[in-house]
């Protein structure tokens, strides 16, 4: 009997579909086989759907525990406002919003993993079908840096970074389309032996300048040291941190929670309306560096568009975000 795999499909509730994986074996067992080219097209459109169709989980936990603690008036109604969006828009298989943003993702490659065929135009090939088959359709957002011009395509499109995992035989991909009203805000500044406070300070004058513009209550992403690119991708990869989930070295987790209240003391409040919920959490990691010192500040829209997905070695697909 020919091999095959399960794809789970939808968003809260889960609908599984068989197809023919490459090599031999059950289906059911860990096996020497390839992750098929077709399975990773499929995962990487359907991570950039329900990007855009529904929220994360914890975001929505987040936002209900704002909800709870915000004043009555504007920023309450608010943030009722936003949950019943995101709620109507993963029940009828609508958009949350319609600036879809650009397609970015993130991939973690398992050392052990065996591919059929190129990774990343296999990514590229699931986004460009997703954008032919998406309903509603969705908006041209690839713009030429030079000409302005839009499409749903264009130079480096998709997005992807790559990182390698030690001894793993699986593959992670992560999707967090990137749109306007977070993107535009975001900053890197580099510093010379820069202390606590200096930082600090950066980070709360980004987030002032931004105000209500990346659509608050926003999730902070900090990158502190390395050089000028890993720095940007600390601070991308602190924006895909689950929310609660604290750094694991107190003095980092203790500013987390400074310049959280700070951020929230703002009083942008949702959609810079007014009140308490600016920002759903502050994450800041850091790496080693030089006597000069890039500090960069990402950030997200209430949205928080991030939706992942693991594909182990035998096919099977668990969805996360």
């Amino acid at each position: 009997m020919g091999q095959t795999k399960r794809i789970t499909d939808g968003f809260r509730s889960a609908k599984t579909r068989v197809v023919p994986l490459a090599g031999g074996g059950d289906g059911l067992h860990p096996c020497p086989t390839m992750i098929t080219a077709e399975l990773i097209q499929h995962v990487a459109g359907s991570l950039y759907e329900r990007a855009l169709k529904g929220i994360p989980a914890d975001t929505h936990r987040a936002l209900q525990a704002a909800l709870g603690h915000e004043s009555p008036g504007t920023g309450r109604r608010t943030l009722m406002m936003m949950l019943d969006s995101a709620d109507a828009a993963e029940r009828e298989g609508a958009l949350v919003c319609t600036d879809v943003g650009i397609p970015v993702y993130t991939v973690k490659v398992g050392t052990r993993v065996r591919l059929e065929g190129p990774l990343r135009a296999a990514i590229a090939q699931g986004y460009e079908a997703l954008v032919r088959r998406i309903d509603p359709p969705i908006l041209k957002m690839v713009t030429h840096p030079l000409t302005h011009e839009r499409g749903h395509t264009g130079r480096d499109i998709p997005i992807v970074s790559f990182d390698m995992v030690d001894g793993d035989d699986g593959l992670e991909i992560v999707c967090a389309p990137k749109a306007m009203g977070s993107g535009r805000w975001e900053e890197l500044k580099t510093f010379v032996y820069p202390t606590l406070e200096q930082i600090e300070s950066y980070v709360l004058e980004v987030v002032a300048r931004a105000g209500s513009q990346p659509c608050p209550p926003i999730v902070v992403g900090v990158g502190i040291g390395g050089s000028f690119d890993h720095a940007a991708r600390l601070a991308k990869q602190q924006v895909l941190r689950p929310l609660g989930q604290a750094h694991p070295e107190p003095a980092i987790a203790a500013m987390e929670q400074r310049l959280l209240a700070a951020v929230n003391a703002l009083g942008f409040g949702p959609m810079g309306l007014g009140g308490q919920a600016g920002a759903m959490g502050v994450h800041v990691d850091y790496a080693g560096s030089h006597g000069f010192m890039p500090v960069a500040v990402a950030l997200n829209c209430w949205i928080n568009r991030r939706t992942g997905a693991r594909i182990a070695a035998d096919g099977r697909v668990e969805w996360t975000g």
